[in-house]
């Protein structure tokens, strides 16, 4: 055990634990896969979970079209280095298909709702992982370990199960499945410590480098065809980080000089405000955003 960092020991175990019991307990679970850290680190449990065999479950990523190229770079190149099968529900799709629209913002994170739980009827996934974790929101604070989704992927908070002394009823009627977060427990500086530990590799953006971004809402976006920059918004080019992977159009940068893991933590251990809180634009949309979005199927 490394000394200082017990509590990584006992949240290994406890995310170990669940990958096995979800292994044992459902036919066809998946893992959500974006190439951001959370995604990674819990990618990099499973594997540890079933070595020397390989992990069990394919990967499903659902693809806005509007990321940074740097994540799917990482995201094929694990697959790859890792023999995994990877599933993609494609947003672009869906619009193409006149099934979606875009918004007038250019966020694609609410769209992607459709194409997830679609998917995850169309392949059968009785299980899905997902990274979220409770210091991240105050809606995913209100989940549990195992959350039973019904057969339009819906979650009622009032169907909660109680997971004393950590076990799990993973118990689900037919068209419905369980959602299954393994890094609950985790907060963000217990990920960064852990992404120090294990020496996991991370998407370059999680790191400081200058990059061309315009200010919107209080935050540092990157410009692209997704709609931005407006005509008064101007382009300039700072040294930044991001705390958080998702969508280009509602995902922030930091302003950042955290070109190391170890500076990364540094920064973090004196943040105030969670990722999501700071960085996320689609959170901002309303203070029950977030729980609205789950209530539809999203994560």
């Amino acid at each position: 055990m490394s000394s200082g960092f017990g509590h990584l020991d006992a949240l290994e175990s406890e995310s170990v634990h669940i990958f096995r019991e979800v292994a044992g307990e459902f036919e066809r679970p998946v893992i959500l896969f974006s190439g951001g850290k959370d995604s990674v680190v819990m990618l990099h449990l499973a594997l540890k979970a079933f070595a020397p065999a390989p992990t069990p479950f394919p990967l499903l990523h659902v693809d806005t079209g509007h990321n940074f190229p740097e994540v799917i770079e990482y995201r094929d190149r694990a697959v790859a280095k890792h023999g995994l099968r990877l599933h993609v529900a494609s947003v672009q799709d869906y619009i193409d298909r006149g099934v979606l629209r875009e918004r007038a913002d250019g966020t694609r994170n609410p769209l992607q709702t459709l194409p997830l739980t679609e998917k995850i009827q169309s392949e059968k996934f009785d299980a899905v992982f997902g990274g979220g974790r409770r210091d991240e929101e105050k809606a995913r604070a209100k989940e549990r370990v195992f959350s039973l989704r019904d057969e339009f992927s819906q979650w009622d908070p009032r169907r909660q199960r109680p997971e004393l002394w950590n076990l799990y009823n993973g118990r689900h009627a037919p068209g419905e499945h369980v959602r299954v977060f393994p890094l609950s427990n985790w907060t963000e500086l217990d990920v960064w410590q852990y992404i120090a530990r294990e020496g996991i590799e991370l998407p370059s953006i999680y790191f400081a480098h200058h990059r061309e971004v315009f200010a919107r809402g209080g935050m540092w976006l990157t410009a692209g065809d997704w709609g931005g920059p407006r005509s008064a918004e101007t382009v300039e080019k700072r040294q930044v980080r991001y705390r958080t992977v998702g969508d280009m159009s509602c995902t922030g940068a930091v302003d950042s000089d955290a070109d190391t893991v170890e500076k990364v933590i540094a920064e973090i251990a004196v943040s105030r405000l969670t990722e999501r809180g700071a960085t996320r634009a689609d959170d901002k949309l309303s203070e029950a955003a977030m729980e609205d979005r789950k209530r539809e199927g999203y994560f």
